[in-house]
C-alpha cells in the first residue's frame, strides 16, 4: 500500500514530538546535578565555624581512690546446733530471736530408753563391786593358807604336795581378783557411756547469743546418722558482725588488712556503715570464670540495725591523694578533629564525591598519655604522666603542665 504525502507528514511529526521529551528529561537531570555539585562546593568552599573549646582550670586538690565490692553481713560466730543422738523430741524449749546463754537448753529428747540404760549399768556396777569384794575376801584367805603352808613345809611337818596345793589356790585367788576388778572397770565404763548419752539427750547451746533459726517442733522424730540434720542456728553477739565481701583478682593487690571503707545496704539506701578490713584470704573463689577474693570487714551493730544476710556494697579506701595537681579525667579522652587528609578529599571527588560527601568532623581518640591546654586562644598538646585516679579526676605526676593552665575538655562549633 503506498502512503500518501499526508502520511509521512503526520509520521515525522510523531517522532519529532518523542525525541523533545527525551531531551527535555535529559537537561532536568543535567541540571539536577549540576545543581547538587554547585550546593557541595559552596557547603564545603565555605566559610568554616568558628571552633569554641570549653575549658577548666587545672587546680590543686584532695581526692580518695576507691574500690567497690559486694558481699553479705554475717555474724562473727555462727553455730549450727544438731544432735548426736537419734530419738523423739519431747519438747522444744526456745523459738526464734530467743537470747540463750551457755548451757542453755534447746530442746530435750525422750529420754525413757536412756535412763532405763543407765539404771542397768548402775546395777552392774554394783554387781562387779560386789564380785571384787568377794575376789579380796577369797585372797586373802588364800594368802593366809598359803603363807602358813610354806611355813610347815620348809620345817617338814607337811607333804610338800599340801604347799603346792595352797600356792595354786593363792595364784588362783590373785587372778580371780584380777577379773572381778576388769568387771567392775567395765561397768563403770558402760555406766559412763550411758550418762553421756542421756545427758546428751539435752541439747544446749554452747554459746552465749541469739537464736536465728529453729528447725524442728515437739515429737519430730531425730535421726542422727551419718548426716545430722541442723535443729537450731544461735549466732554469737550481733553487736559485733562482720562483712565478708568478693574483691575482683584485679582489685586485689591494693587491698590490705587496715583499710577503712564504708557500706550501704537496701534497708537504709541513705545511711552509710563504718568498716574496716580485718582479713585478706589467699583462697581462691571462682563463679562463672570471675576470680575473686574474700575480704573480712569488721563492723559495729550496737545499733542492731544490721540483720544477718543483708547485701551490701562496700567503698574500701585503698589511697588518699592529698594537695595533688588534678584534671578531670574528660581533659585526657579530648583530642580535636582530624584534619581532612587531601589525598582521600581528592578520592572522594567527583561525582560520587558529590553524592557521597566526607565528614571533615571525624574526631582522634584521646589517650591519658597527653591532653590539651588553651594558650592565647590556640590549641597545644602536652604530654603528661597520669596517677591514680576516682573516676572523676586524675592526679597528675608530671608534664609540662602547671597550676591554672586552661585544660579543653571539650569543644563547640558555632
Amino acid at each position: 500500500m503506498r502512503k500518501t504525502s499526508d502520511d509521512i507528514s503526520e509520521t515525522l511529526g510523531l517522532n519529532s514530538s518523542r525525541n523533545g521529551r527525551r531531551l527535555w528529561i535529559a537537561a532536568a537531570a543535567v541540571a539536577a546535578i549540576a545543581g547538587a555539585g554547585i550546593w557541595y562546593f559552596v557547603q564545603t568552599t565555605g566559610p568554616a565555624d568558628a571552633v569554641q573549646y570549653v575549658t577548666t582550670k587545672a587546680a590543686r586538690g584532695d581526692f580518695s581512690v576507691t574500690v567497690t565490692a559486694t558481699g553479705t553481713v554475717e555474724p562473727t560466730n555462727l553455730v549450727e546446733i544438731s544432735s548426736e543422738l537419734s530419738g523423739t523430741l519431747e519438747s522444744v524449749e526456745v523459738d526464734f530471736n530467743d537470747t540463750v546463754e551457755v548451757g542453755t537448753v534447746l530442746a530435750q529428747l525422750d529420754t525413757t530408753k536412756l535412763e532405763a540404760q543407765v539404771q542397768v549399768a548402775k546395777a552392774s556396777l554394783e554387781s562387779a563391786i560386789a564380785r571384787v569384794a568377794m575376789a579380796k575376801a577369797s585372797l586373802d584367805d588364800a594368802r593366809e593358807k598359803y603363807e602358813s603352808a610354806r611355813d610347815l613345809d620348809a620345817r617338814g611337818v607337811t607333804p610338800h604336795q599340801a604347799f603346792l596345793t595352797q600356792r595354786a589356790n593363792f595364784v588362783r585367788a590373785q587372778a580371780e581378783l584380777q577379773s572381778a576388778e576388769a568387771d567392775q572397770s567395765l561397768a563403770e565404763a558402760n555406766l559412763d557411756l550411758y550418762s553421756a548419752d542421756l545427758e546428751r539427750a539435752c541439747i544446749c547451746s554452747p554459746i552465749k547469743g541469739v537464736v536465728l533459726d529453729r528447725s524442728v517442733d515437739p515429737g519430730q522424730i531425730v535421726a542422727a546418722s551419718l548426716s545430722a540434720p541442723v535443729l537450731f542456728t544461735v549466732a554469737e553477739d550481733l553487736a559485733q558482725m562482720e562483712l565478708q565481701v568478693n574483691i575482683d583478682e584485679a582489685d586485689i593487690g591494693r587491698i590490705a588488712v587496715g583499710n577503712r571503707a564504708t557500706f550501704t545496704v537496701d534497708a537504709y539506701d541513705l545511711r552509710r556503715f563504718p568498716a574496716e578490713i580485718s582479713e585478706v584470704r589467699f583462697a581462691p573463689e571462682t563463679i562463672d570464670g570471675v576470680v575473686t577474693y574474700k575480704a573480712i570487714l569488721t563492723i559495729d551493730n550496737s545499733a542492731m540495725l544490721l540483720r544477718p544476710g543483708m547485701t551490701a556494697t562496700a567503698d574500701i579506701t585503698v589511697a588518699e591523694i592529698s594537695d595533688a595537681l588534678i584534671v578531670p579525667n574528660a581533659a585526657l579522652r579530648f583530642a580535636p578533629p582530624r584534619e581532612a587528609d587531601p589525598d582521600v578529599e581528592d578520592e572522594r571527588s567527583g561525582l560520587l564525591g558529590m553524592l557521597i560527601p566526607s565528614r571533615p568532623d571525624e574526631a582522634a581518640t584521646g589517650d591519658d598519655k597527653t591532653l590539651w591546654v588553651l594558650k592565647d586562644g590556640v590549641a597545644q598538646e602536652i604530654a603528661v604522666r597520669a596517677g591514680d585516679s576516682d573516676g572523676r579526676v586524675t592526679e597528675l605526676l608530671g608534664g609540662a603542665l602547671t597550676e591554672g593552665d586552661f585544660v579543653i575538655i571539650d569543644q563547640t562549633n558555632e
